[in-house]
């Protein structure tokens, strides 16, 4: 594919996200780029991504490697999803999303879930922040920390423990394994994001305690008193501490609190507010290592080294950025099939 690259739009300690276009149809998609000696967690998101087709995943575009200033590039192109991250949405309502529309993207993000596990894999950093909207839907995207359950998909190497702290499941957090249920137990900690505007897990003082409190204290995150009581026994059903009794994403779907019935009021209510332009001004792509702040919830670890020793090295830059569709010395080409 011919294309070239505009501004860009996310970025980490080796990864960033540019938006991009066709220099032939001027299709318009997002492209995340490691140098080449570096991209091996992007290599694999590329390889699970190139393998998933569904309606609530962000679609795969494919790949290539580029010279840009003398370094090899390893290029992942995807969807480009115009209206941002979940966690931009709860921002623009204020902090907290209304229970109908929480119910909405719950029953997309459950669908997405069902279909990557149902086929083998786990997403491993399920978060506000990796759930992007479009005008119809949400979308799961961000595969860095992926795994397959299959262990002949699986590399040779042991898989590394993957994802953001606060977020956790507690069988995570004690490096016993990662598998479906932890996708479910994030879901329920993004449902309390949806709902409070604030981290599932209170009173927090450093990622090394946070990890521990989930891993050994016994307890939970407290479900916001403000749901209804379906709301909060499908948030039951999430935060469960027994991943074995934790119920599945198929299982979820069919819980009263996503029956049509209960969505019915947003049918005329705008899915999201923001316009092409304004929504390039937010941080809205994540690489594989984010931003650290005092809020672990917005830290991912990665790594072949436990979750206690990651999370205190990670530390990577972030900015704003702004991007005018209609001034063509913003792009530049990348590659041409003439070259």
């Amino acid at each position: 594919m011919d294309w070239t690259r505009g501004h860009t739009i996310g970025h980490g300690s080796s990864a960033s996200v540019s938006v991009a276009k066709s220099r032939w149809s001027d299709e318009v998609f997002a492209v995340k780029s490691m140098e080449l000696s570096k991209s091996q967690l992007l290599q694999k998101e590329q390889k699970i991504l190139s393998k998933l087709s569904s309606p609530y995943i962000v679609s795969y575009k494919g790949y290539d490697v580029t010279k840009e200033s003398n370094k090899l590039m390893f290029n992942l192109m995807m969807e480009y999803m115009l209206d941002g991250t979940l966690s931009d949405e709860i921002r623009r309502k204020d902090g907290r999303i209304k229970e109908p529309l929480i119910g909405y993207y719950t029953k997309q993000i459950l669908q997405g879930l069902e279909y990557l596990h149902t086929r083998g894999i786990v997403h491993c950093d399920i978060k506000g922040q990796n759930i992007f909207l479009g005008k119809t839907r949400a979308k799961i995207a961000d595969f860095g920390c992926a795994r397959w359950i299959d262990p002949v998909e699986r590399d040779s190497c042991a898989e590394p423990i993957g994802g953001t702290p606060m977020f956790m499941a507690p069988e995570v957090a004690r490096g016993e394994e990662q598998r479906c249920p932890a996708d479910i137990w994030a879901l329920g900690c993004t449902i309390i994001e949806m709902a409070t505007g604030g981290s599932p897990w209170a009173n927090v003082t450093n990622a090394a305690s946070l990890l521990y409190r989930i891993a050994f204290s016994g307890q939970s995150p407290e479900i916001p008193k403000l749901l209804s009581l379906q709301a909060r026994d499908f948030l039951s059903k999430c935060l469960t501490r027994d991943s074995k009794e934790r119920w599945t994403a198929k299982e979820l779907l069919k819980h009263p609190f996503l029956e049509e019935s209960n969505l019915n009021c947003i049918a005329n209510q705008d899915f999201v507010t923001s316009s092409p332009t304004s929504i390039l001004d937010q941080d809205i792509w994540n690489s594989v290592e984010e931003s650290e702040t005092m809020d672990f919830s917005i830290q991912t670890v990665c790594s072949m080294d436990s979750p206690f020793h990651r999370v205190r090295e990670l530390g990577l830059n972030s900015g704003e950025f702004n991007l005018k569709w209609d001034d063509d010395e913003r792009w530049i080409t990348v590659r041409r099939s003439s070259e």
